[in-house]
């Protein structure tokens, strides 16, 4: 996918309801949203404002009730068949019966389709990355939580897609093995050299929030709307001692401050 559009990722109008029999629930209601190529965007929100279904819907996963998402002047369905996108989620999802290396390698052996994209990532090189050469051919139950993430972000990389979306990758870690990790994760990121990532990451945790992004957009309670997108202007790159520093944590408040205001009405 060439870069012919301003913005990565274009959300207008977007607006979904979950239909029952008895009811229907309206859970995003007319987002409107910006992302340039190659930005960190965090998405935070109350719980059930409709955060990971607007991750779905512009993974093309799920269909918007109204509205519309571009992705570098693509439909997400097409985006997806130009293996444009990877997903990371919360359940790292690894087959136990497979290594390392064969979990990693798995979308090469069952999705060869697409046309007009880079070349794939080689697994063993893409280990290398999140640092997990050495366990290559060690299998899920070996690997501790936050290694099983890494693998399931080396997986989700190895397509070398430009939008990577991750729904609360960290949210089963403990605190310190969390922390840790969104370092790595920008390690990573940031080491994507000619092709730069673009990340849409949802997340609870305000300090990860800051920490990670270049922006950070806070939904309201449902149906979710986007109440504020406040840039965090930190330097990189990022290491763990700045999250005592007084910058990091004006932005922690401010953010937390967002998120305790009543919905106006």
């Amino acid at each position: 996918m060439t870069i012919a559009a301003p913005y990565h990722v274009i959300v207008e109008g977007l607006t979904h309801l979950f239909e029952r029999e008895d009811a229907s629930l309206t859970a995003l209601q007319d987002v409107e949203l910006r992302i340039g190529w190659g930005e960190f965007v965090s998405v935070i929100g109350p719980s059930g404002c409709g955060k990971s279904t607007l991750l779905r819907i512009m993974g093309g996963l799920l269909p918007p009730t109204a509205g519309r998402v571009s992705l570098g002047g693509h439909r997400p369905d097409e985006a997806q068949r130009h293996k444009e996108i990877g997903y990371v989620f919360q359940d790292p999802s690894l087959l136990p019966w497979r290594s390392v290396v064969a979990n990693v390698r798995l979308p090469l052996e069952v999705n060869r389709s697409g046309h007009d994209r880079p070349p794939d990532g080689d697994p063993d090189d893409l280990l290398d990355l999140v640092g997990l050469t050495r366990f290559r051919s060690y299998y899920p139950r070996e690997l501790s939580g936050g290694m099983q993430q890494r693998v399931a972000l080396a997986r989700a990389l190895v397509f070398d897609p430009s939008l990577l979306l991750m729904d609360e990758p960290f949210g089963a870690l403990d605190e310190i093995t969390r922390r840790a990790m969104r370092y790595e994760l920008l390690r990573v990121w940031s080491a994507a050299g000619e092709r730069p990532k673009t990340v849409v990451f949802v997340t609870h945790s305000v300090a990860e929030a800051v920490a990670l992004s270049d922006r950070v957009v806070v939904l309201s309670a449902a149906p979710g709307a986007v109440r504020a997108v406040i840039d965090i202007d930190l330097p990189r790159p990022r290491g763990e001692e700045m999250e005592t520093q007084h910058e990091f944590l004006k932005y922690e408040a401010q953010l937390l401050d967002l998120l305790r205001e009543p919905i106006a009405v």
